[in-house]
């Protein structure tokens, strides 16, 4: 049986969620939390509900129908997507997962964190991707922004190819387990400071430390970080898609806010519906 793997469990990823699972499909959705739907007090603008209802609710009657139609719904932390020998493999803190197609479904991107000059380096020593750019730091001294199993995967790639590599933790405590060879920084950062391109990250109090590239990874991976290492087209932060929700990387879709537009629970459900059909179309060819 053809297996997808949904990464997002919000109305967009429910929805793929069930309509692949009704059309016969190993359906696996791997999620955090509800995202910004969980978070909301009274939804009374989507339609089939004469009263409000919390969003709490709607998610959680979202996932009992998943289930019910043989989805299987795993809370944990998706910290990369790698293609396979056939298809793809995602990986999570605690196991892999095969996965013929995928479905991008983790909402809007997080926000850049606010510390100065991370939006004036961009492209020039400031990166979202390592597996994308770090052909570029061959044999320099690169850091990693973040404290969690995203920025630690951001490391891994870094370590066999650039000369060091430090986790930046931001004032925070870094992970008891750490890759061989990564350094690290817990200091709180102030700045990325340099000419014309990235030169060192200053701090609240201390000496700088030097370094040609900074790679943000910051709190946990979502949509447009995986896609822009799968390949598939992004304008900004928005997941490019065709019609039928298909990215240019084939077997590969996305659905829901991650893809722009209205950013609704209407429009997140008819996305993961039509995602899920399209992925349905590509794996019975």
């Amino acid at each position: 049986m053809p297996s997808i793997v949904i990464v997002g469990g919000g109305p967009a990823g429910l929805s793929a969620a069930i309509y692949a699972a009704r059309a016969n499909l190993a359906v696996t959705v791997l999620y955090q939390d509800g995202g910004s739907l969980g978070k909301t007090d009274k939804i009374e603008n989507y339609f089939g509900f004469a009263e409000p209802l919390s969003g709490a609710e709607l998610l959680a009657r979202g996932q009992a129908q998943a289930q019910r139609l043989g989805a299987t719904l795993v809370q944990t932390e998706v910290t990369g997507i790698e293609y396979a020998a056939q298809g793809f493999v995602v990986k999570t803190t605690g196991a892999h997962y095969p996965a013929d197609a995928v479905i991008l479904a983790t909402g809007a991107p997080r926000a850049v964190p606010p510390i100065a000059g991370v939006r004036d380096f961009e492209g020039r020593g400031v990166s979202y991707c390592a597996v994308c750019d770090a052909f570029f730091y061959r044999g320099k001294a690169v850091a990693v922004l973040g404290q969690g199993e995203y920025a630690l995967e951001e490391a891994r790639a870094l370590l066999p190819v650039a000369a060091s590599v430090t986790l930046l933790t931001n004032g925070s405590t870094p992970p008891a387990t750490l890759p061989e060879g990564l350094l690290v920084e817990q200091r709180p950062v102030v700045a990325i400071e340099g000419e014309g391109k990235v030169a060192q990250v200053t701090f609240a109090a201390g000496a700088p430390c030097a370094v040609d590239g900074v790679f943000i990874a910051y709190g946990t991976v979502g949509s447009s970080d995986f896609a822009r290492k799968l390949g598939a087209q992004l304008d900004g932060t928005r997941i490019q898609t065709d019609s039928g929700m298909a990215t240019a990387v084939p077997g590969v879709f996305a659905a829901g806010d991650c893809t722009g537009g209205l950013l609704q629970v209407a429009k997140a459900v008819a996305d993961g519906a039509q995602a899920a059909m399209s992925a349905v179309k590509f794996l019975r060819k």
